[in-house]
């Protein structure tokens, strides 16, 4: 203790504390401006700790007007909603960017096949050849610790492997410096996954990241434990739970937790929080009634399938409680059980009975009942639809000849159940074993080889887990010896049945105006070839590359044989406006003057399937290609037709005619996601047909389903649930049709009872 002019010189170079004594008291009645003054000088001098000692106790208490403990220290800034979003700066975890996840080269992706040497390429990332970098550590490192790059990479010594992926700090190696000028520098070797993530961090060109990205995989960040936020955010909390575990419930389950919380309030808080706790309560419950009570708040929206993404949009929309708007809805039922689709049509009665008009384009059967106006255009489609065949209430429409929608509708034309499925006693199976993917409970599959199998649920239940997360990436890998990232099972049985597996998406055949049903095919190059056959072209010279538009020399150099040129908007998407120079033609003249049946190659390309077919009937090569495509629902599209102008069921159709132009193996399995996805009812029907030819063939098919007539053709239904979520994740029933309805804990048995019948 020191008074302050005898204040001893202090050592620059430590740290000391120094606590000034600011007042000394006697505890009277009379303190109220002298403690309220010396208070107020010990939080200016100190930034806002105050420390008072008792002497008689003995005791030593600290006070903070900060947001931070006076005795550890943890500070907080002032608490606003900007520092519980992962958006922000302020609340962001720092290692991982607010991501949640963090993503690094994996050594199980780098090194697939280990039976290769390194100098074979079991290093799978350099198997088109080692850059010279990459070589000279490599050379360095055999010199340095006997790295053997000759032999089978299983029997390398485990050490040598390990210090080869992860680094020493006894070995150094020349450090690659992305510079101008290059200095020879001697550094720490730290492990190839950190030069690679290094070389990583400096590419530009996102084709080259996507490469790379193969070899990488995401963990949950290990500093937030993946709530997104940092440290501060999370240690505040209500009732126990910080803003990242009640992120983490099911709809669902926070709508239980929020209501629960809101009746446990009394006084001041219950007259504080009730405004905020309606306006949350409300829109959880916007959530749960568009059917999506299984999802959680803190679901990466890459994940959402389109239909869980529509209703997310649909219940913010409802929440904003505008009138005398005019909402457009292309399929909103895409992806939702028959469970389900009430909710939905309640939700939209909701936006209606609001004030708003809702238009919605829609192929399910109880939203078109639902309707109170309702507008059929066709009667077909493509060349021979564009027209409006019924207008009305539902039984208006019913009266109408013309509408093929009402003949099912009536019941006049219907997607009959198969007269007799294939046996699946006693037939080969295709099984998975423990299989926990995301929210599956280890359970066990079995597929029936050799029939058409369909895997059904409510949304959520766990089907993509199941299928397109596990299934599909597991045997991929097996037949050819790839490296996909796979579900967690623990064993599986039956794949060496299959030779090939073919996952059959809606996903574009091709993003530019150039990628059309013609080229994906494989229809154009016997077309091409035709061409060169012709006597003038041969006259000239012209082989059959001259009638391609993606190669100079015959195409329009306008527009590159796009057809169409770019233009680019600066706060708009692009446009593309028709090429002033070959009017769409793709050609320039020359290519033009040669025809066959006096039509150039131009012509071809806008023809129709359907007359494209009758054009062609005479050439078997070119045909044969055209009629699947016939086959599959689409002969009214341009056989040149861009496939950025597809809708996504017309896309996977065309994908299902290539698969049957090919010769089949017998041995395929089949994948679809919802294939039925913008299907009219007779496309359905043609669909059903496709998929029963497959398995015709000897194929097995396992589609993703909630159309109930694609479920009562299929010869083994896969039925998980019960309910999506941490609810579901369960195999309800396994078995044909006729068996899944009656299970009465299987929610698509019991639609699926009154379609049987």
């Amino acid at each position: 203790m020191y008074d302050i002019d005898d204040v001893p010189k202090l050592n620059k170079n430590k740290k000391h504390n120094v606590e000034v004594v600011i007042d000394r008291l006697v505890i009277s009645k009379h303190l109220d401006n002298r403690l309220a003054d010396s208070i107020e000088l010990c939080l200016s001098i100190s930034k806002g700790l105050v420390y008072i000692y008792n002497i008689e106790k003995n005791n030593l208490e600290v006070f903070s007007s900060n947001f931070s403990c006076p005795v550890s220290g943890f500070t907080l800034e002032e608490i606003e909603p900007r520092i519980f979003s992962f958006n922000s700066p302020q609340g962001a975890c720092k290692y991982c960017d607010g991501l949640g996840e963090n993503n690094f080269f994996d050594p199980q992706l780098l090194v697939p096949n280990k039976d290769l040497s390194i100098s074979e390429g079991a290093i799978k990332i350099w198997e088109k050849g080692i850059n010279r970098y990459y070589q000279k550590i490599l050379n360095q490192l055999n010199i340095q610790i006997n790295l053997p790059l000759d032999i089978p990479f299983n029997k390398i010594d485990k050490k040598i492997v390990n210090t080869l992926f992860y680094g020493s700090e006894n070995l150094f190696i020349e450090e690659l410096q992305f510079k101008r000028f290059y200095k020879r520098k001697l550094v720490p070797f730290k492990g190839l996954l950190y030069l690679l993530q290094k070389q990583y961090n400096y590419i530009k060109d996102s084709w080259l990241k996507d490469d790379y990205d193969k070899y990488r995989v995401s963990k949950v960040c290990e500093k937030c434990n993946g709530y997104r936020l940092d440290s501060k955010s999370l240690s505040v909390k209500i009732l126990d739970k910080n803003i990242g575990e009640i992120c983490n419930f099911s709809i669902e389950k926070l709508f239980s937790w929020f209501d629960a919380y809101q009746n446990s309030l009394k006084g001041n808080n219950k007259i504080i929080a009730s405004p905020i706790l309606k306006e949350i309560l409300n829109r959880i419950k916007f959530l749960k009634d568009v059917g999506l009570n299984y999802l959680t708040l803190n679901r990466k929206s890459s994940t959402l399938s389109g239909g869980e993404s529509q209703r997310i949009r649909l219940a913010s929309q409802i929440g904003s409680g505008l009138t005398g708007v005019i909402y457009v809805l292309d399929e909103p039922s895409i992806g939702l059980h028959q469970k389900d689709n009430n909710r939905l049509i309640k939700t939209l009665y909701k936006l209606r009975d609001l004030g708003n008009s809702v238009i919605v384009v829609e192929h399910d059967e109880e939203a078109i009942k639902a309707a109170d106006f309702i507008i059929d255009i066709g009667p077909l489609a493509g060349v021979h639809g564009g027209k409006i065949v019924a207008k009305g209430s539902f039984n208006e429409i019913l009266k109408s000849k013309e509408s093929l929608t009402a003949q099912y509708l009536s019941g006049k034309k219907k997607i009959y159940v198969p007269e007799k499925r294939r046996q699946v006693k006693n037939t080969k199976l295709l099984e998975f074993f423990d299989v926990f993917t995301n929210n599956l409970k280890n359970i066990n599959v079995k597929i029936p080889i050799g029939t058409l199998c369909c895997v059904t649920g409510v949304s959520g239940s766990g089907k993509s887990s199941l299928v397109i997360d596990t299934i599909y990436p597991a045997l991929y890998n097996k037949i050819n010896h790839s490296n996909k990232q796979v579900g967690n099972f623990k064993k599986i049985v039956g794949d060496h049945y299959f030779d090939k597996i073919v996952n059959i998406t809606q996903s574009p055949i091709g993003r530019t105006p150039r990628s059309n049903p013609a080229t994906y095919t494989g229809t154009f190059t016997p077309i091409r070839d035709w061409f060169a056959l012709l006597p003038e072209a041969k006259a000239r010279g012209y082989k059959a590359g001259r009638f391609s538009f993606n190669t100079s020399g015959g195409r329009c150099e306008a527009c590159s044989g796009d057809g169409v040129k770019k233009v680019e908007m600066h706060f708009l998407s692009d446009i593309y406006v028709v090429c002033e120079e070959c009017n769409g033609s793709r050609y320039n003249q020359e290519t033009l003057e040669i025809k066959y049946n006096n039509k150039n190659i131009s012509d071809i390309l806008n023809l129709s399937v359907e007359h494209a077919l009758e054009f062609f009937k005479v050439i078997p090569n070119i045909s044969n290609k055209l009629k699947m495509l016939l086959k599959v629902g689409l002969g009214y599209i341009s056989i040149g037709q861009s496939a950025t102008t597809l809708s996504g069921g017309e896309a996977q159709r065309i994908k299902i005619a290539k698969e049957l132009s090919k010769k089949a193996t017998g041995k395929t399995l089949y994948i679809l996601d919802e294939p039925t996805t913008g299907l009219h009812f007779d496309d359905v029907k043609k669909l059903i047909d496709v998929l029963q030819e497959l398995v015709n063939a000897g194929n097995t098919v396992l589609v993703i389903e909630h159309n109930l007539d694609v479920i009562k053709s299929s010869d083994w239904i896969i039925d998980l649930g019960r309910e999506g979520g941490v609810n579901g994740g369960e195999i309800i029933a396994q078995g044909t049709p006729e068996e899944i309805v009656k299970i009465e804990e299987s929610y698509t048995g019991t639609y699926l009872s009154k379609y049987l019948n």
